[in-house]
């Protein structure tokens, strides 16, 4: 199946109001060509709206969108190199597999014998061959999805917009269906514009993660970027949980910083921090417990317990406030009212702007 070369997608100071309404007031950011850049962020946060208008389904107030460096600000959808892939899938009940794959093509004016070779070719890229005579409701919640996938490859276009994709899947089917997406997309190195509120999805599918926040880009980079450095509490408590406490700054050497906790001191990466109070974000499962110590700097007692079979989860009522930790040491939990000294791993800690 031949694929239209990746086009590059840039939005030059957008901003979209519904009457009085600002649900976005002014984004500018640029996605390279074969790259999967995922829209992350809380409901209406703005990542939908941003889609829709890159989809040519909303028009800006204000501002450019760029398509393969081509200005499509104004352009009606049907006139945008892109294809989206829907949260219901849109796929049609009475047509089969092959037909609704072949429609797109058809409508495009590609002729019925070429369309449905392409079609062909499009449902054995997503590993859907020799199903093409089943009806919708002949497939899995996956076979479906996969079907609406390659309706929108097989249109070669120079963006693939996904907007929810995985949402009405079971958890276990999400994971394998995100994986095949993430699979294909490099195999065949289009690019992407992903949406989703689900932080674990991002993580797995994304070359780069744009989160947003009341429309506007609250960070973006890579997903272990994001999830090592957040830039305030609100990014790291959004890409997974985090305790957010009060610490100081004690020392600063190279692009790494020494705080101070209760008493505990640790080395985290410090770059651009200043010496003097700060946020601390801790990842859950960064957290170390052991019996308490008359010599421990830092202590708690768990108040809550609960076995999860690979890990236990316990919340550790502190005087910086109550920790929620993410235990594997699953042998001997902590019981509650159990007095425990509080210690952190190397990686999962992050001083944050806020």
């Amino acid at each position: 199946m031949n694929m239209t070369s990746p086009g590059s997608v840039v939005f030059e100071n957008v901003r979209k109001t519904f009457g009085a309404f600002v649900a976005v007031p002014d984004l500018s950011l640029t996605i390279e060509p074969g790259t999967l850049v995922t829209l992350l962020g809380p409901s209406g946060c703005g990542k939908t709206t941003t889609l829709r208008m890159l989809a040519g389904l909303e028009h800006p107030s204000a501002g450019r969108i760029l398509i393969g460096g081509k200005d499509v600000t104004m352009l009606p959808a049907n006139e945008r190199d892109v294809s989206m892939v829907f949260q219901s899938y849109a796929l049609f009940p009475h047509m089969t597999a092959l037909d609704n794959v072949t429609y797109g093509l058809e409508s495009s004016g590609v002729k019925r014998k070429e369309a449905r070779e392409r079609a062909e070719d499009g449902l054995t890229l997503v590993g859907l061959a020799g199903m093409g005579s089943r009806l919708p409701a002949e497939l899995s919640g996956g076979q479906q999805q996969r079907v609406a996938v390659a309706r929108a490859l097989v249109l070669g276009p120079q963006v693939l917009l996904l907007d929810e994709p995985l949402s009405n899947l079971d958890a276990r089917l999400r994971r394998r269906v995100r994986t095949e997406i993430r699979e294909l997309q490099q195999r065949l190195g289009f690019t992407a514009v992903y949406v989703t509120h689900d932080q674990d999805e991002a993580l797995a599918v994304s070359d780069r993660i744009i989160i947003m926040k009341e429309g506007q880009i609250a960070q973006q980079g890579a997903p272990r970027e994001l999830y090592d450095a957040p830039a305030s509490a609100f990014i790291a408590d959004f890409m997974g949980e985090a305790n957010v406490v009060s610490c100081d700054v004690v020392g600063i050497e190279g692009d790494n910083a020494t705080i101070n906790v209760e008493g505990l001191e640790h080395r985290v990466p410090g770059r651009n921090v200043r010496v003097g109070s700060a946020q601390l974000a801790i990842r859950p499962n960064a957290i170390t417990l052991a019996p308490r110590q008359s010599t421990s700097p830092f202590n708690g007692q768990i108040t809550h317990a609960a076995y999860l079979g690979d890990h236990v989860e316990y919340e550790v009522k502190t005087t910086s406030g109550t920790l929620f930790v993410v235990d594997a040491v699953v042998e001997t939990p902590f019981a509650p009212l159990t007095d425990v000294a509080i210690g952190f791993k190397e990686r999962g800690i992050a001083i944050i702007g806020g």
